[in-house]
């Protein structure tokens, strides 16, 4: 049966497998790691390891110029430098748009006058529940970094065109930046002289 995309055919639910247990492996400082045991429609079980997150947020911060400002940050996990848009994860019971202004100054030094949710989207649903909430930043101040002991972030202003071509040219290769400028784009927030935007 052919299917249009966020449509599902009439026998999904009697395919869908079931969690029939869950336990904790690791209890980290921001992220659990739980072992599922999972029950297949067929009847077989397997085993699958997930990692538990609270959620966190991406911000897309466009200057009164038009440019995006971007950082540049060591990670640890690819042992590379990847430029992207400032993120955080949240804390308990944050709402998003307060840990987007709150990254947003602690990340590039700038607060916003408005901040604009642009959705969510999970970033990685074979691995983890992570939910990666979207947000533009407007309006923009300089008010100097916020940086915790551990980060050390550089700050660049970019010209639209040129974070496209970044992205293109795979200097940008970050998922939730690029997920999350695309919708920035989507809905004109950015402006680019590229194909009418």
């Amino acid at each position: 049966m052919n299917t249009r995309p966020g449509q599902s055919g009439t026998n999904s639910v009697a395919n869908t497998p079931s969690v029939i247990d869950r336990r904790l492996i690791r209890k980290g400082r921001k992220f659990d790691f739980e072992l599922l045991t999972v029950r297949r429609p067929g009847g077989s079980v397997l085993e699958r390891e997930v990692v538990r997150h609270p959620g966190a947020v991406v911000v897309v911060p466009v200057t009164d110029r038009g440019e995006i400002v971007l950082i540049r940050n060591f990670r640890v996990t690819v042992e590379e430098h990847l430029w992207e848009c400032c993120a955080g994860t949240l804390e308990p019971g944050e709402d998003p748009a307060v840990c987007a202004s709150r990254e947003l100054i602690e990340e590039t030094g700038y607060r916003a006058a408005k901040i604009e949710s642009l959705g969510w989207f999970y970033t990685t649903p074979g691995l983890t529940d992570e939910r990666m909430h979207a947000f533009f930043a407007s309006g923009l101040s300089h008010v100097g970094q916020d940086l915790e002991d551990d980060e050390t972030i550089e700050v660049e202003a970019v010209p639209a065109a040129r974070v496209l071509e970044m992205i293109d040219s795979g200097r940008l290769r970050d998922g939730k930046s690029m997920v999350a400028l695309l919708i920035a784009l989507q809905r004109g927030h950015i402006q680019t002289g590229r194909g009418g935007r």
